[in-house]
C-alpha cells in the first residue's frame, strides 16, 4: 500500500480498503453459508474442514463464534460494508470530515481488538485449538487495514501531533505490508509454539 499521492486524496489507502473489504465480506459469506449449513445438518462437513487443527466446524460451534448472541460472521457481513463504501468514495473524489475519520478508525481499532481476542482464542482455548481458514483471511486484512487507517489518521492531521510525526507517518505507510506479514509470523509462531502448527498444516495440504 505505498503511496505518493497527497494526503488530501489517499488513493492507495481507497484502494486497499475496497480490496480489504471485498475479502473480507467474501470470507464472512463464505462463513455464514457453512454456519447455516451446520444448522441444517449438524453431522455435515463443513468445506473447511481439512484437519483436526484446520477447520471451521469448531469455530462456528463455540461460544466464541458466537460471542455477541449471533454468529460472528455477521459481523462480518455488515462491517465489511463500510470499507468497500469509503474506499469508492474516496476513489470517486469525497472528502470525509475529521470526526467521520474518527469514526471509521473506531470501528476498525473495534474489528482490530476482536479478531486479537479471536486469534487469542483459536489458539489457546481448551475447546478450539483450530485454525479456521476463513477466519485466517479475515484476519489477514483486518490487520493491515487497521494499520493503514491509523497511519493515515496520524499523516492527514487528524490527530493533534507533530509534523515530524506526520511525516514519519506518512512515510512509514509504505511499511504497512511488511508490519502486517510480521504480525502473521508473529501469529503462526504463537501456534506453531502451543499447537505445532507448522508441521501439522503440511501434513494436511502436502502429505
Amino acid at each position: 500500500m505505498p503511496e505518493r499521492e497527497s494526503t488530501a486524496r489517499p488513493t492507495g489507502l481507497a484502494v486497499w480498503l475496497v480490496i480489504a473489504g471485498v475479502i473480507g465480506w467474501w470470507a464472512a459469506f463464505s462463513l455464514t453459508v457453512e454456519k447455516f449449513e451446520q444448522l441444517a445438518n449438524p453431522d455435515a462437513i463443513a468445506s473447511c474442514d481439512f484437519s483436526v487443527l484446520v477447520q471451521c466446524t469448531a469455530n462456528l460451534g463455540s461460544w466464541q463464534g458466537s460471542l455477541f448472541g449471533f454468529p460472528n460472521p455477521i459481523l462480518g457481513l455488515t462491517g465489511w460494508v463500510a470499507p468497500v463504501v469509503v474506499g469508492v468514495a474516496i476513489l470517486a473524489g469525497a472528502r470525509f470530515a475529521p470526526w467521520f475519520w474518527w469514526c471509521f478508525w473506531a470501528g476498525t481499532a473495534f474489528a482490530f481488538g476482536f479478531v486479537v481476542w479471536l486469534i487469542s482464542q483459536s489458539i489457546y482455548a481448551p475447546n478450539l485449538h483450530t485454525l479456521c481458514p476463513w477466519c485466517m483471511t479475515t484476519w489477514a486484512v483486518t490487520i493491515p487495514t487497521f494499520y493503514a487507517v491509523t497511519l493515515h489518521l496520524l499523516r492527514a492531521g487528524l490527530v493533534p501531533v507533530s509534523g515530524r510525526v506526520r511525516d514519519a507517518a506518512g512515510r512509514l505507510m509504505a511499511w504497512v505490508p511488511l508490519a502486517a506479514i510480521v504480525s502473521f509470523a508473529l501469529i503462526l509462531l504463537l501456534a506453531q509454539l502451543e499447537m505445532n502448527a507448522i508441521v501439522n498444516i503440511w501434513q494436511t495440504f502436502f502429505s
